[in-house]
């Protein structure tokens, strides 16, 4: 019996202190990642500022490097090339993170490296910290390895693909072959978030996340199909949508509540009307949406971001959230997007639609490039 116990108490033993030697583990490689990103960041924006106002060459950089791993035998990560990594990782998320100057210092958490000499330069490693992204967010991409983050920013055109990977990254453990392979085949482009402007233009950091979770880059219309597309417009598709309206509430997720179409905003005795019209319980905010029978145009932002400033001002209650608008569209080009609503101070974002009987985007282009095989043979 004392035998029994005994064994019991070593198996409860061995896997409590398993448990927290795998936590501290996690927490040590956690705090040296975000301390190495930090310091990678710093070294970035220290040689860009330099290779700007010294004008330094590649020269220099190699020079740098090589004297580097003299003055420290063994140092690894400060090849020529990860140094212009290093710059690289500095110059595609300043606008991020900042540049990182000694005033600073006493909110960021860093330190400044003093020169030897008296030329009035500083070094500065500060903590990367921003307020531009939600706190699960930057959680996210201080979890993500150097080498994952190179990937990302060589092989993605926008902000939020970015972010897309880098979450993905920081929830399922992904190898950078596995990274480069999921990039290989555009999994942001099919399962993406809808590109948006959330996270400049929704100051509550929980209402960003619930938003963009909230609405997908692409949504299947079941109940339309669109056999001859010269005989469709945008006022038709709206009709079968309001005609199924249960189904296509059911396309655009729960929680969404039908207030109308054609929704008529009056602005100096003038009539406005809004597409389609929905509340979203969830968000607590009205989500208006415009229809499109085209590919997407940058003017198509300037409509909606006059809409929602209606909604605001004469349709929101008190309690509720801004007004959402959301631009659903045959086709959209992630730049085009991008631009479009970068200076915008209205949320929205815009998406994509396929009738049951079209085929995904990529297979399309799939099948026309077999077309033009078979003409070429």
């Amino acid at each position: 019996m004392e035998q029994t116990i005994k064994q019991n108490d070593i198996y409860s033993a061995v896997k409590y202190i398993k448990e927290a030697i795998m936590q501290t583990r996690y927490r040590v490689m956690h705090n040296a990642n975000r301390e190495a990103l930090a310091l990678y960041y710093s070294v970035g924006g220290y040689l860009m500022s330099s290779v700007e106002q010294a004008q330094w060459g590649d020269k220099v950089v190699e020079a740098i490097s090589e004297q580097l791993q003299q003055e420290l035998p063994g140092l690894r990560g400060f090849s020529k090339a990860n140094i212009k990594k290093m710059r690289i990782f500095y110059d595609k998320w300043k606008d991020i993170f900042g540049s990182l100057s000694t005033n600073q210092i006493a909110h960021t958490g860093g330190w400044v490296i003093e020169p030897q000499k008296s030329d009035n330069q500083h070094f500065v490693i500060g903590s990367l910290s921003t307020n531009q992204f939600d706190k699960d967010t930057l959680e996210a991409f201080l979890t993500v390895q150097f080498t994952h983050h190179y990937v990302i920013l060589t092989h993605t055109d926008t902000l939020e693909e970015r972010l897309y990977y880098i979450r993905r990254i920081a929830k399922e453990f992904w190898s950078v072959d596995k990274l480069k392979y999921n990039l290989a085949e555009h999994l942001y482009e099919k399962e993406g978030s809808m590109p948006n402007n959330f996270i400049r233009t929704l100051t509550d950091k929980d209402q960003k996340d619930k938003a963009r979770k909230a609405f997908r880059k692409n949504y299947k219309l079941d109940f339309i199909e669109i056999n001859d597309p010269d005989e469709w417009d945008e006022r038709r598709v709206e009709q079968s949508i309001v005609l199924n309206i249960k189904n296509f509430i059911m396309a655009l997720g729960r929680d969404f509540s039908f207030i109308g179409n054609q929704y008529r905003l009056i602005v100096d005795e003038k009539e406005y009307f809004i597409d389609l019209l929905f509340f979203s319980r969830r968000l607590r905010s009205l989500v208006a949406i415009e229809l499109k029978w085209t590919d997407f145009r940058p003017e198509y932002v300037g409509k909606m971001n006059f809409y929602l400033s209606a909604l605001d001002d004469m349709v929101r209650l008190p309690y509720e959230n801004p007004s959402i608008g959301i631009i659903l569209c045959r086709g959209q080009k992630q730049r085009t997007v991008e631009y479009a609503l970068r200076d915008t101070n209205k949320p929205m974002g815009v998406a994509t639609y396929r009738a049951a009987n079209e085929l995904p985007e990529e297979y399309s282009q799939a099948l026309e490039g077999l077309e033009g095989l078979k003409e070429l043979l």
